[in-house]
């Protein structure tokens, strides 16, 4: 018996890395006020015709391209013509497009770094390399391949051999903020864009921005395509709809709870859901100030508790709220919540953890070691789960 190959299911496009689905943009809306020192953006993605499907908590990889600004002084710096030709893995191809797509060039190459110090004996190099990784880091936040290239402003390598010294161009990663049932067809994200505006030290009067969020922030409008594939993230899933839960987001750390939160909005379980967000001023930078305000009214959120940071002489973060809260929050983990952690895994994260070791401590029956303990019994349990970076 043969078997007619049209009447076979049609198999999902496995699109990856290698092989991005080119979503268009729907909108691409600037979320912060003109005033705030903060700058975020919601984008729309259509991924209707992509087989694309996404949970909750999800995150998206965008392929960034580079700044034509950047690229083309690093050619101009290299003193030869944009069309010249270079050979990599991918083939021939010009030498503006593979550092427009091939390559990073928006921060410090380590590889580069090392070759400046150990082959060009350049003691500025020398001396970051023999430094503390704080002092290393320091120096590098905003710099990027043309500063490294100035270190030696007599040395012109040829591209092969600046290329031979970089690192391929990166995806960046994203949580996705909305719900599939609810945002029908497309995918939201919501990025802060990174910006270093020049400064004396710097000595060329450059603004730097990050690869993709600059991209994403002034690049990219409505109608044009980006580069996406999926990243699940089985880690950080929602609960059966009957159990409450905890959601600590300050920043853009509020994206996967606001896909939480639509989600439970077209449920009909008694789970609780609680939000503590943070942003330094309440009219300038609360995200989805509106939508999360009405789901609040609406009952969908329960509870809202927000930290402005700089509207008092102290500031005040999203750890000095659950301090305020403690009780509530123990009751709600004491009777099978799952707490969420979304955002900075340097000081927010950290931040948060103590304040959990000290509301368990107060008014649990624990001292700091079995606190500490339970801790990683909930996150065991599954009812602790962090998303942080």
């Amino acid at each position: 018996m043969t078997t007619d190959r049209t009447d076979r299911p049609a198999k999902k496009p496995r699109w990856s890395r290698r092989n991005p689905f080119s979503a268009k943009v729907v909108a691409n809306n600037l979320l912060t006020s003109p005033e705030s020192d903060k700058e975020v953006r919601h984008l729309v993605l259509d991924i209707g015709e992509s087989g694309l499907e996404y949970l909750p908590g999800d995150a998206v990889s965008v392929l960034p391209s580079n700044d034509p600004d950047l690229v083309a002084a690093i050619i101009a710096r290299l003193g030869v013509p944009g069309e010249t030709e270079i050979t990599d893995r991918k083939g021939v191809q010009s030498l503006t497009n593979a550092l427009t797509h091939g390559f990073e060039i928006t921060s410090v190459s380590q590889y580069l770094l090392n070759h400046l110090a150990t082959t060009l004996d350049n003691a500025v190099a020398a001396d970051l390399l023999a430094a503390d990784r704080a002092e290393l880091d320091t120096w590098s936040r905003g710099r990027d391949v043309l500063d490294l290239l100035n270190l030696e402003p007599d040395w012109s390598p040829t591209p092969e051999a600046l290329l031979a010294e970089l690192r391929p161009l990166a995806a960046r990663t994203y949580s996705i903020s909305s719900a599939p049932h609810v945002h029908t067809d497309t995918l939201h994200l919501t990025p802060a864009t990174v910006r270093h505006r020049a400064t004396d030290a710097w000595g060329d009067g450059r603004d730097r921005g990050g690869a993709a969020s600059a991209y994403l922030a002034d690049r990219v409008q409505p109608g044009d395509l980006v580069g996406i594939y999926l990243t699940p993230n089985k880690s950080f899933r929602l609960p059966e709809p009957d159990t409450d839960i905890i959601m600590i987001g300050p920043g853009t750390g509020i994206a996967p709870f606001r896909g939480f939160l639509h989600h439970r909005s077209t449920e009909s379980g008694s789970g609780r859901n609680w939000l503590f967000h943070g942003a330094r001023h309440r009219d300038h930078d609360f995200l989805y100030r509106e939508e999360i305000s009405a789901m609040h009214t609406e009952g969908v959120l329960d509870r809202l508790d927000v930290a402005f940071s700089r509207e008092q002489e102290e500031k005040v973060y999203v750890q000095h709220l659950m301090d305020g809260h403690g009780a509530d929050i123990y009751h709600w983990l004491r009777d099978g919540a799952v707490l969420y952690v979304c955002g900075d895994a340097d000081e927010m994260a950290r931040s948060v953890d103590e304040a959990l070791v000290a509301i368990l401590t107060e008014h649990g029956p624990h001292d700091e070691v079995s606190a500490r303990a339970r801790i990683a019994e909930l996150r065991a349990e599954g009812r602790y789960l962090r998303d942080v970076y």
